[in-house]
């Protein structure tokens, strides 16, 4: 790890959280590749495909699972290796931790028990998605998974199309359709996108109504991971002013 990375509010980092790609390999940061190195352990939400990667990169390390079923019986284990010295990293089935995969506790316990910690950034499809989709970015919901009962599902579609702005979901190819005609029958002059297979190499990102969407995918069967992007109402006349654009300050690049 580079010397910056040993900050962390004056605390010496024990745990690293590194976003991996999402499809395309050349996506992982040199940072990341260069603490993958350095590690004594990987943890891993799924210990083959982590070794996959590792074996992608030319390297070997011991290899720590850590999924939903066994995150509360693992943290224990976990925070005594932090606390003894060794220099942990944490990486989840493909982009980055915590975000409706594993990560979330551990940090929380890190914070807990005084123990470094650091995030790389990287690949995510959530933000991906939103930048591709051509939907209002700010503000928006990440709402995770969506219910895969139909009652369940529609009412969280319900919820999203009363928020007023951009919603976010991750949704089974097989359920797609589906979910398509709910949303056009509970809000049907809402604005999709379905972004599928990110940087991979059939990546598409289509937009259009409920309607236009499900008509679609009944048509060309889809396949692999995809993101819905959801937003209410009509689109903007041109001429009127979006309050998230003009009036949000640009962020000033400080360092």
């Amino acid at each position: 790890m580079s010397k910056n990375e040993d900050l962390c509010v004056g605390m010496s980092i024990r745990l690293t959280l590194i976003a991996t790609p999402i499809g395309n390999l050349g996506d992982l940061t040199l940072r990341a590749i260069e603490t993958l190195k350095s590690c004594d352990a990987l943890i891993a939400e799924d210990t083959r495909r982590a070794g996959n990667l590792l074996s992608h990169l030319g390297l070997r390390k011991p290899l720590v699972s850590f999924h939903e079923h066994n995150e509360k019986r693992r943290l224990p284990e976990l925070i005594a290796r932090l606390k003894s010295g060794e220099k942990l990293a944490l990486v989840t089935d493909a982009g980055t931790p915590s975000l409706s995969d594993p990560g979330f506790r551990l940090v929380r316990s890190c914070i807990a028990e005084q123990i470094g910690y650091t995030v790389l950034p990287g690949p995510s499809s959530v933000t991906t998605a939103l930048v591709g989709s051509g939907l209002p970015p700010v503000p928006f919901c990440f709402k995770g998974f969506l219910p895969s009962s139909g009652p369940g599902r529609r009412s969280e579609l319900r919820r999203a199309a009363a928020l007023g702005m951009t919603s976010i979901y991750f949704e089974s190819p097989h359920r797609l359709v589906n979910c398509l005609k709910d949303l056009d029958a509970i809000a049907p002059l809402s604005r999709v996108c379905v972004a599928r297979e990110i940087s991979k190499i059939h990546e598409e990102y289509i937009q259009g109504s409920p309607s236009e969407l499900a008509s679609h995918y009944s048509v060309h069967s889809p396949r692999g991971e995809v993101t819905l992007l959801i937003h209410p109402g009509l689109e903007q006349d041109e001429e009127t002013e979006d309050p998230h654009s003009e009036k949000t300050p640009i962020p000033r690049n400080l360092a």
